[in-house]
This record gives C-alpha cells, sequence and structure tokens, in this order.
C-alpha cells in the first residue's frame, strides 16, 4: 500500500513507525527538514520537506496513485485542506484527519465528501483521555482495553503475591472462577512472552493480560490482585487539552485539583470547569504539593507537555505520598525506564492513540486495534467474513487453526439472531442481541463473528490478517 503521512511529529512518527514494518511505501511530509532526516534515518522511508497542504507538495509525494492520505500535523486547518486536495486533485481513496478541536466532532457534515472529505477523523487527546478515565475506573490496572463496542474488555495487571491464582496452573481458572469464563491471553515474565497454557502457572510479578465480558471482569481481577479503593481524590499537572478534558470527565465523581503553571491558561481552564479547583502553579514544586496535601491524593496524573517535567512531578508526588501515580511520557526508552519504580503508570501519547488509524489501514474488515506494552504487542477485533470454502478460519475449531506461535484467539462475540427494543429520543428501534464467548480449543467460528486475537509480536499481525483474508471465488 502506498500511504503519505502529512507531519513528523509524534503522531506522525509513530504511525510510520509501525506502518514502515509491514512492507508498505511511506512518504512522510513536514515543514521541518531536521525531522524527516531523524525519520529517513531510522526508517525505510521517504521525506519531502514543505507545506502539507500544497497541492505541489503532494503531488511531489506521489499523491497521484497513493492508497491512503494520513494527515496528523499539528494543525487542524492544514489537515482539512490536505484531506480536501487530497480528494479534489489526486482522488486518494482513503483520507483520515487528526482533529484536536471538539468543535468539528459537533458538527461532523463538514467532514462529508462534498465539504472537507474525510473519511475518518481522530482525536489523539480524545483517546488518552478515555485510556486515562479507564485507569482511574481500574486502579489496579496497567492497562484496560475495549472491544465490540465495550462488551468485552482486556486488563493488563501485574500479579501479586498471594493472589489467588498465583501459584495455581490456569486450568484451575473454572474451579476458582465456576460462573465466570475468562481467558488469559497473553503473561508477560521479567518483559518475555509466555504462550498461555492449562498448565501454565501465573508467577507473582508476571503481567497478566487476562481477557471477560465487561460485567464479569472486576471479579476476574480480584483473583488476580488485591482489589485498590476506589479513586476518590485526584491532583492533575497540567491544563492542556489532556487535562482539561480529563477534568471535566472525571470531575462529577471525583475531587480534582488541577495545578497549570501558565496563569492565562490556568483562568481560561477554570471557566470550563464546574467542581474542580485549578491552581496556578509549578507540579515539580515541593512546596505546593505539600500545601495541597500529596499525601492524601488518591491518584497524582502528570499530563504537562513536558515529559522530563512529568517524570518530575510524578516522582515527587510518590515520593510525598501519593497513592499511584502516572506520567505521560514522549519516548518509549523513557517509558520503559521508569514504569514500576515511583511512577506506577507510564504512557506513550503515540502509542496509545495509534489503534484508532491502524484498524483503518489494516487489511481485512478489523474493527478494533490496541497497540499493547509500548507497541510491542497488539490486540485486534476481526470480524470473520465469508464461508468455510473461502475463509480458511470459518467453521473451524480453534484447535484446527494455523495460527503462528504468539497469536492466541481469546473471545468471540456473535450475533444471536434476536433483538431488543430500545429508544431515542422517545423513538423506538431495534437493537441486535449479542453474546461474548471466551475461546477454548473446541470453539468454532461462525461468519461475521468479531474475533478478539492476541498478538505478542506486532510483527505477527500480518499473518493473522492473511488468515482471516476471504478468497476472491467469494465475491
Amino acid at each position: 500500500m502506498k500511504i503519505i503521512i502529512l507531519g513528523a511529529g509524534q503522531v506522525g512518527s509513530s504511525v510510520a513507525e509501525n506502518l514502515v514494518s509491514e512492507a508498505n511505501e511511506i512518504t512522510v511530509i513536514d515543514n521541518n527538514p531536521e525531522h524527516l532526516a531523524a525519520l529517513q534515518d531510522r526508517y525505510d522511508l521517504r521525506g519531502v520537506a514543505g507545506n502539507a497542504a500544497s497541492p505541489s507538495v503532494l503531488q511531489s509525494a506521489g499523491a497521484e496513485d497513493a492508497d491512503l492520505l494520513i494527515a496528523v500535523t499539528q494543525s487542524d486547518q492544514t489537515n482539512l485542506c490536505a484531506c480536501r486536495i487530497a480528494k479534489t486533485l489526486f482522488n486518494i481513496p482513503t483520507r483520515i484527519a487528526r482533529l484536536r478541536s471538539a468543535d468539528y466532532s459537533a458538527h461532523p457534515e463538514l467532514l462529508g465528501p462534498e465539504n472537507f472529505a474525510v473519511d475518518h477523523a481522530i482525536c489523539p487527546e480524545q483517546i488518552i483521555t478515555d485510556y486515562i478515565r479507564k485507569l482511574i475506573e481500574f486502579p489496579e490496572a496497567l492497562q484496560v482495553l475495549e472491544f465490540a463496542e465495550g462488551m468485552v474488555t482486556m486488563i493488563a495487571v501485574r500479579a501479586f503475591p498471594g493472589g489467588l491464582l498465583v501459584g495455581q496452573p490456569l486450568k484451575t481458572i473454572p474451579e476458582r472462577l465456576p460462573q465466570i469464563d475468562a481467558r488469559v491471553a497473553a503473561i508477560f515474565r521479567r518483559d518475555q512472552p509466555i504462550a498461555p497454557t492449562g498448565d501454565t502457572v501465573i508467577e507473582p510479578d508476571d503481567e497478566v493480560f487476562v481477557l471477560a465480558a465487561s460485567s464479569r471482569i472486576r471479579r476476574v481481577m480480584q483473583e488476580l490482585r488485591r482489589m485498590d479503593k476506589p479513586i476518590r481524590r485526584v491532583m492533575i499537572a497540567g491544563g492542556g487539552n489532556i487535562g482539561l478534558r480529563l477534568a471535566r470527565a472525571i470531575e462529577a465523581r471525583c475531587q480534582v485539583k488541577l495545578v497549570e503553571r501558565d496563569r492565562h491558561r490556568a483562568e481560561v481552564v477554570a471557566g470550563s470547569l464546574d467542581k474542580a479547583l485549578v491552581l496556578r502553579g509549578d507540579a515539580t514544586d515541593e512546596t505546593l504539593l505539600d500545601q495541597e496535601n500529596i499525601e492524601d491524593m488518591d491518584m497524582f496524573l502528570a499530563l504537562t507537555n513536558d515529559e522530563e517535567d512529568n517524570i518530575m512531578s510524578a516522582s515527587l508526588a510518590k515520593q510525598l505520598g501519593a497513592r499511584r501515580t502516572l506520567a505521560l511520557i514522549n519516548r518509549k526508552s523513557y517509558v520503559d525506564l521508569v514504569q514500576g519504580g515511583r511512577i506506577d503508570i507510564a504512557i506513550s501519547p503515540a502509542q496509545t492513540s495509534i489503534g484508532q488509524l491502524l484498524a483503518r489501514v489494516r487489511r481485512g474488515d478489523v474493527a478494533a486495534v490496541h497497540s499493547l506494552r509500548r507497541g510491542a504487542a497488539e490486540a485486534l477485533e476481526l470480524v470473520a467474513h465469508g464461508d468455510a470454502r473461502h475463509c480458511k478460519v470459518i467453521g473451524r475449531r480453534i484447535d484446527e487453526l494455523p495460527l503462528p506461535e504468539g497469536v492466541t484467539i481469546a473471545a468471540i462475540v456473535r450475533d444471536t439472531g434476536q433483538t431488543r427494543t430500545e429508544h431515542r429520543d422517545l423513538v423506538p428501534y431495534e437493537v441486535p442481541i449479542r453474546e461474548v464467548i471466551i475461546c477454548h480449543h473446541d470453539t468454532v467460528i461462525r461468519a461475521e463473528d468479531h474475533v478478539i486475537v492476541f498478538c505478542v509480536n506486532k510483527k505477527l499481525v500480518s499473518q493473522v490478517e492473511t488468515l482471516f483474508q476471504v478468497g476472491w471465488g467469494f465475491f
């Protein structure tokens, strides 16, 4: 696939890194030649310096025969203009735009073919906000991932000494959770993946990825880890797009204090919130944290644009008594370095938000993609199409599939053929009823099943996509 990426910043670089390894022809456009040179030194791609919304620059990047345009510059206006030009002048089939402002989501008609011609819009700031909000809801988790419109949840937890499943083989899960079906999709021990079997024994400090129906996931977690107290008091460092969005999302159920260094921005944030307390100051200031009773905070979130400040403030907050700390860190190498010490959770914004982009690029019908373990692993929700003659997975048991080592089919969401009546604006409409099936060796995949697959190495994704592809004779 020939792909043009507009913007060589954090998101654009992360997209390029993920796609260049999958036999795609990548061209990146950016105003900064130094950013392009750094990317070209690391990856096999082409760089074009110039204005991403300029027709001549797009033409020189090969827009005339491109398959996909991904506009992820810092400017919403540049991204929108580029999509319109890509459609009008070059007829690029698929156009994806990063939109940071919430105004556009309120007017989706602006993105239609007759206007800016955006096929898919993503907002990384909102994706990260939703991700952190889930971590506040599940304070014991390292990652919380949802599939099938929230019906299935996969959670990564650190197994603790004395946990009911620790020291026990996985085949004992049905005995300990007799009315709950769950699946351990993967285990990472000392950063190395272990393919889970019935005889696999969970050890303390293992990073365990477990999947279950969303309504049952909390009960499953109790078997792996002590349940923390709910998060009620939160301090946020940084009043940027993410800090403000998160404060809005949680201020109704949490006591929120937000620390912002810039006076003007602090005033803007204070005027945008109802209950949260906005403080003007530096979150790396020990005196300020002491005065605001940091030791009483259930969670400290370092969400500024400066990763060094985030590392320092989160580490300081932990030292001063905050129960749990989280920091946004752009460099993946820093994430691996600091997580698990004084910083409980380190998040790479680009890796967290890239899933929606990857779902649009993957071959076949991919409903969702989640990047795991800082991009090393991946979980996908694929829709099985076709029939037993034209698709290798349909009508076959899980243990009959030629799955590569390191790939686990964890769950299926299936349409039952029944419906229920719901109301929207007093108007009744029928909603299909779907069921969650946790996969075992004898589970059979049917057409139109949503299949959740875990790959311990993202290099295995292309083999999984090939497995789910439908033969040409079906059409």
